[in-house]
Parts: structure tokens; C-alpha cells; sequence
């Protein structure tokens, strides 16, 4: 079994033209949730990693689970508003207009080394948000942790950029 075989894809969702990769089938699947987390694991055996940090919200179930393997703590970004402590923010840009990550200004020691996860990288903007937060903290960010890349859209050639390590499972062409 492949990853891409737990993955369902949903034609014209959110909108007509969509093809929308719903992990949520992969997460319902034992032997596939087990599967995607060990792999999304592998490249970074052996590195020092003291927190995990996941983009909302599909990334939180991932993050989660792969900071129990780690046995490291987990640190949720989430979008503005949704945290309760203080915070720092970071806007990033969407198809339409501009959106806000948060982070809790003290999820972080100075030098910590950070895996940020998500379950799917596309044009990147949400994870460049994730990783200026992360170093704006102080912490240094170890790698990044995708299920899905959706190459089309340009998001890991910006992640790599920004001289981050990027590591996905598969890849979806087109939306």
C-alpha cells in the first residue's frame, strides 16, 4: 500500500475545478495513519528535535502523534484570534487578501529545535508564516513535514528558498 492510496480526492471542492486530497481517509486508516507518521518521521531520525509544531488544523493530528513518537512537546500555530496567551503574529498571503498566523510568545526556548508539520503543502504561504514565527521565537527550525505536495502551486520551491529542508509523502499534480 501506498500513501496515496489512503487519500481520497474530492473533485470541485471547495468550488468547481477543485480537486480537493482529503487526508482525513489516511488518518481514519490504522495501518495508513501509522504508516504516514513513521515516514513523515524517517528522514529526521537521529537529529535532535525538542518540539514539534503544526500548522492549523488537519497539521495538529500529524504534529500531535509524531511529538508522542518523539516523546518532545507540541506547539500548535493557529490562525489569529484562536489562542488564548499572548502571542506573536505573522501575515501571509492567500488567493484573495492576506491572513494572520499566531504563535504563544513563550511556546519556544531560545535554540529549541523545531519539525514544523502540516498535511499539505501548496503555494506555501501558511508554512512561510510558520517558519518566521518559529525563528522570530528564537527556536531553529529543524525541517519541515508535509503528506502532500502539491507541486503546481510553487510551495516547496519557496520553502527550500527560505533554506528550509523539506520532506513529503507524495504528490498531487494540478490544484
Amino acid at each position: 500500500m501506498t500513501i496515496e492510496s489512503f487519500i481520497r480526492t474530492i473533485p470541485d471542492y471547495p468550488k468547481p475545478g477543485i480537486l480537493f486530497r482529503d487526508v482525513t481517509t489516511l488518518f481514519n486508516n490504522p495501518r495508513g495513519f501509522r504508516m504516514a507518521v513513521d515516514m513523515l518521521l524517517h528522514p529526521f531520525a537521529g537529529r535532535p528535535i525538542d518540539k514539534v509544531a503544526a500548522l492549523e488544523a488537519r497539521g495538529f493530528i500529524l504534529g500531535g502523534a509524531i511529538a508522542h513518537q518523539l516523546s518532545v512537546g507540541f506547539v500548535p500555530i493557529r490562525k489569529k484570534g484562536k489562542l488564548p496567551g499572548d502571542t506573536i503574529e505573522e501575515a501571509y498571503t492567500l488567493e484573495y487578501g492576506e491572513a494572520i498566523m499566531e504563535l504563544h510568545n513563550d511556546a519556544f526556548a531560545e535554540g529549541e529545535r523545531v519539525l514544523l508539520v502540516d498535511d499539505l503543502i501548496a503555494t506555501g504561504g501558511t508554512c512561510e508564516a510558520g517558519i518566521k514565527l518559529i525563528e522570530r521565537s528564537g527556536a531553529k527550525l529543524v525541517g519541515c513535514a508535509f503528506v502532500i505536495d502539491l507541486p503546481d502551486l510553487g510551495g516547496r520551491k519557496l520553502i527550500e528558498s527560505l533554506g528550509a529542508e523539506v520532506h513529503t509523502l507524495c504528490a498531487f499534480e494540478g490544484d
